[in-house]
């Protein structure tokens, strides 16, 4: 019988973990300010990242650090208290990408557990049995398998070896990761958390005897984004990817948003649980699902790598994001058919919001009015994190969300 996968979210900080731990993770991943692969996020001190596993631990759940940069000669000293810190904090695992820092973690952190991250590149079941050997709990599977590649390396390791796959989110045009574009284009290293993510941008060709004349990559009125991937999602095939054998589903984005992070995981513990329910064989991507997918900032979704590398897909005329919802509030609490919450973008009186709640229910509302925290009557909200109270006849339990369609999706 197949385990029960986890459902692993990003958390670029404490809000963020908070917020996908409320929203439905089993788990989330995190950084410390040194050695974690993205330098973008706030990231945790000790301290926040010891608040955040309390919190995860008080209910359930698990926090993993990520240690997954290839730190050079000068940052070995500097190692052993970070994981340290990580280890006094409550970290249930550590994810790293060199044998050098898998040696520190077992020699600094006893018992903790380890997983080889995908940056290690891990496309066949020698390699990940290897990785068991070496004291591997998990390994991160390499996002260039297919869902046949994923099963074989299932068949033939431990079954005590856990497996963990990308489920969602942004995808590198470089091999698991492992990119040098950016650090010869701008000095920024991928390898140590800094990419600047030149795969994104808008790129136009020069001849070597004309200079200054760019020509444009393409026929598409927008030019041409030549390496830019699309975005991955696997909720219409969640369940491959679980029969597969994998054991983690890994959701993207450490430094994307709270609101991204709970709308994310909300979809993905909707769809996970819609398998978990499902006869054999007969599970369906609840619309819902699908519909929360849209909520959030994302380039054009495709397969990724699990059907064959054919449809990995790349958007040459699509360099930006469709967005066609933002969010406008968080609520603090509800009582006397009254919502009182705290402003996180502009809305006008007038406008219908979604408020999208911990349980993954999206409702509807129209206010009649709005309130300012002193109880004034007003048309919009227009001050950031201004408290501002609104009616709604329905319960509405704290931490949910309010979010409005932008103008131009409509």
């Amino acid at each position: 019988m197949l385990p029960t996968p986890e459902l692993l979210s990003p958390a670029g900080d404490l809000e963020r973990l908070q917020y996908a731990i409320r929203y439905g993770a089993d788990a989330v991943y995190a950084a410390l300010p040194e050695f974690g692969m993205r330098s973008a996020p706030r990231n945790f001190t000790p301290a926040e990242l010891e608040e955040g596993c309390i919190f995860a631990h008080a209910r359930g759940k698990k926090v993993y650090v990520t240690l997954n940069t290839l730190p050079r000669n000068e940052e070995l000293d500097r190692l052993p208290a970070a994981i340290a810190d990580a280890k006094t904090a409550g970290a249930d695992g550590f994810i790293v990408a060199d044998l050098g820092v898998l040696r520190l973690v077992q020699r600094h952190a006893p018992g903790v557990a380890i997983h080889l991250s995908t940056q290690m590149g891990i496309t066949n079941y020698a390699a990940a049995a290897a990785a068991y050997e070496l004291g591997a709990s998990r390994v991160v599977l390499a996002r260039e398998l297919s869902l046949e590649e994923i099963a074989v390396i299932r068949d033939n390791t431990p079954p005590a070896l856990e497996l963990e796959a990308f489920v969602h989110g942004a995808m590198c045009m470089s091999v698991s990761g492992r990119c040098l574009l950016s650090q010869y284009l701008t000095g920024r290293d991928a390898n140590r958390g800094q990419c600047a993510q030149p795969c994104r941008w808008k790129y136009q060709l020069v001849e070597e005897t004309r200079p200054g004349q760019y020509m444009e990559i393409g026929e598409g009125p927008e030019g041409s984004y030549i390496l830019n991937a699309d975005d991955l999602c696997t909720a219409p095939f969640l369940d491959l990817l679980c029969t597969a054998g994998v054991d983690s589903l890994k959701i993207e984005g450490r430094a994307k948003s709270f609101y991204y992070v709970a709308s994310v995981t909300a979809a993905y513990r909707q769809a996970l649980d819609a398998f978990l329910q499902a006869p054999q064989a007969e599970y369906r991507c609840p619309e819902r699902v699908l519909d929360e997918l849209t909520r959030t900032s994302h380039r054009h979704y495709s397969p990724g790598f699990y059907f064959g590398r054919e449809h990995a897909t790349q958007s040459p005329a699509r360099g930006g994001y469709l967005r066609e919802w933002e969010l406008v509030g968080t609520v603090d609490e509800w009582y006397d058919g009254r919502a009182w919450c705290t402003q996180r973008g502009r809305f006008t009186l007038g406008e219908t919001l979604e408020v999208l709640c911990p349980t993954g229910e999206v409702l509807s509302l129209t206010p009649a009015w709005i309130e300012d925290g002193e109880g004034a009557r007003i048309e919009a909200t227009p001050h950031a994190m201004m408290k501002f109270s609104l009616p709604a006849p329905e319960p509405l339990p704290p931490y949910s969300l309010l979010r409005r369609k932008l103008a131009a999706a409509e």
